[in-house]
C-alpha cells in the first residue's frame, strides 16, 4: 500500500536509521511498535511538523499492518522507502489524496474556507477557498462542489513576489481576491 512517512534528516525516525529500499521489523501495533507511516501525507505533519527540518518520503507499507483510528497512521512490519518528496511534491500528493477521497474526514492540517499560511504553508478547502502567505510560502487549495462536497479543483502555488504577492489573498484559480477582514 502506498503511504507517506516523515523522518528527521538522514532517514532517522525515533533513533532508528532507515535505508532506501526494504526495511523489516517483527511486530506492527500502531500504538506501540512497527514502522509508522500515513495514508494521507498531511498526517505526517502531526509527527514531523517542521518542514524545514524534516524529510518526507513516499513509501510502500507491507507485511502485517495495524491502524489506531486517530488519523490515517499505519504501523507495518515492512516499509519500503521509495522516493524523497520536495515540499511541492508533498503538497501535490496531499491534494491528490483529498481529491481521491473527498468525503473522508479532513486532516487537522486543512483549514475551512479561508486561511493565512504559517510554518511555510497553508492548505485551505471549501466552496471558494482563499489563502495568503509570505514570500516562499506554499498555498494549497481544494475547491469543493457546493452540492455534493466532491473536489472540483485543486491548485498549488508558491508566493514568489512576482506572480503571487506576499500578504495578498488568492483563490483556487490563483487570482487575487478582496477578502473582508474579520
Amino acid at each position: 500500500m502506498i503511504a507517506y512517512k516523515g523522518f528527521d534528516p538522514g532517514l532517522i525516525c525515533r533513533e532508528y536509521r532507515f535505508i532506501m529500499g526494504v526495511n523489516k521489523t517483527e511486530k506492527a501495533n500502531c500504538r506501540q511498535n512497527g514502522f509508522h507511516c500515513a495514508e494521507n501525507p498531511l498526517d505526517c505533519l502531526t509527527y514531523y511538523p517542521n518542514m524545514d527540518q524534516a524529510e518526507y518520503y513516499i513509501v510502500n507499507a507491507g507485511g502485517d499492518m495495524d491502524e489506531d483510528g486517530d488519523d490515517t497512521k499505519i504501523s507495518c512490519t515492512e516499509l519500503t522507502i521509495l522516493k524523497k518528496l520536495t515540499k511541492e511534491d508533498f503538497f501535490l500528493h496531499s491534494l491528490a489524496f483529498m481529491a481521491d477521497h473527498p468525503l473522508r474526514e479532513w486532516s487537522s492540517h486543512v483549514t475551512k474556507d479561508r486561511a493565512e499560511a504559517s510554518a511555510g504553508y497553508v492548505v485551505v478547502r471549501g466552496i471558494d477557498p482563499v489563502a495568503n502567505g509570505r514570500e516562499k510560502d506554499i498555498l494549497a487549495f481544494v475547491k469543493e462542489d457546493p452540492v455534493n462536497g466532491h473536489i472540483i479543483q485543486i491548485a498549488l502555488a508558491q508566493v514568489d513576489g512576482r506572480k503571487l504577492l506576499p500578504n495578498t489573498w488568492y483563490g483556487a484559480d490563483l487570482t487575487e481576491r478582496q477578502v473582508a477582514l474579520l
